[in-house]
């Protein structure tokens, strides 16, 4: 996990925009309009590590998955957690809540893919909309998802 986060989301912390709960209990990682992961390195790293009888459904996920994403300029959410024994304190959502002032403030989309149906729910509450749902051979379905600015 750690080198798929590096790869996929690391340039958030080159670009200040990894953010942390203060307890350091919780962060989410979000890249700025322009900034995308290096999709050679990303998928060099799961051709090295994934099992052999996974690698196709998850490169087309991953293809797919890029495929969704808007054309505009857009904030992307590549991920976001918040240690299991601190859920429900609110965590994630003072952190949803801190990026998504920034998109506003600057007019900008904010997108990312749900990649556990219960967390729709979540995201939706915080302008977040179904765009479809990606289901590739036995992988897990991953929901992209958009928000547009509030004024």
């Amino acid at each position: 996990m750690p080198l798929a986060t590096r790869e996929f989301a690391g340039s958030c912390f080159k670009h200040g925009t990894a953010y942390v709960s203060r307890d350091f209990r919780g962060t989410a990682l979000w890249l700025p309009p322009g900034v995308e992961p290096d999709g050679e390195t990303l998928e060099k790293m799961f051709r090295d590590t994934a099992k052999r009888e996974h690698l196709d459904d998850l490169l087309a996920t991953f293809e797919k998955m890029g495929q969704a994403h808007p054309r505009e300029a857009h904030w992307y959410l590549p991920q976001i957690g918040v240690d299991p024994h601190a859920q429900g304190k609110g965590i994630g959502a003072a952190l949803m809540r801190h990026a998504l002032a920034r998109c506003d403030q600057d007019r900008a989309l904010a997108y990312l893919e749900a990649s556990k149906p219960q967390n729709i729910p979540f995201y939706q509450h915080y302008g977040f909309e179904p765009l479809r749902e990606i289901q590739v051979g036995a992988a897990p379905p991953v929901t992209p998802m958009l928000r547009r600015p509030r004024r």
